[in-house]
């Protein structure tokens, strides 16, 4: 019992509280994770092929990625212990994703999309199902689809009212 809390003491004196060990797991695995992508103030590229590399590397580093994963469920298992780290991972991943994402279909007339924030918020949430379906909730067991089929779909769907001209 002693060697416990006093293992506790120096894992807490390092992170302050569970909270601050939380916080660190998530900056340290997501936003480390998503640097390539969202570091920069906008997005540039063709629609095509952005939003292809972007989905693309979000499901790397997301299924591919145990630790991830776990950190994921953590946070979901977590959050409404802690909603302070719900709202970090919600303000570092999924806000300034879909931010990034929204403000690039925005400067692109010539895609037609006339919701920007909603269709970034299908895009990403399309793939944060994907995700949980198929890694978390056993999909690839019951039901697997792959990754190039939801890809070429939700391409599909996002550029569908693209211009031939453009």
């Amino acid at each position: 019992m002693h060697y416990r809390s006093a293992k506790s003491y120096s894992l807490y004196s390092h992170f302050q509280d569970k909270e601050g060990l939380f916080k660190a797991l998530i900056e340290r695995v997501t936003i480390v994770s998503f640097q390539g992508i969202f570091c920069t103030e906008d997005l540039h590229g063709e629609a095509a092929i952005l939003l292809r590399e972007i989905a693309e590397i979000y499901l790397t580093k997301v299924a591919d990625n145990p630790e991830y994963l776990a950190l994921f469920r953590l946070i979901i298992t977590e959050s409404q212990r802690f909603p302070e780290l719900a709202k970090l991972y919600t303000q570092t991943v999924i806000q300034r994703g879909r931010l990034l994402l929204s403000q690039y279909l925005a400067s692109h007339p010539e895609l037609g999309i006339t919701y920007p924030e909603a269709t970034a918020q299908i895009f990403f949430g399309s793939l944060v199902s994907y995700v949980m379906v198929q890694e978390m909730l056993y999909g690839k067991e019951m039901m697997p689809l792959s990754r190039d089929r939801i890809l070429d779909s939700l391409m599909s769907l996002v550029l569908a009212h693209t211009s031939k001209d453009h």
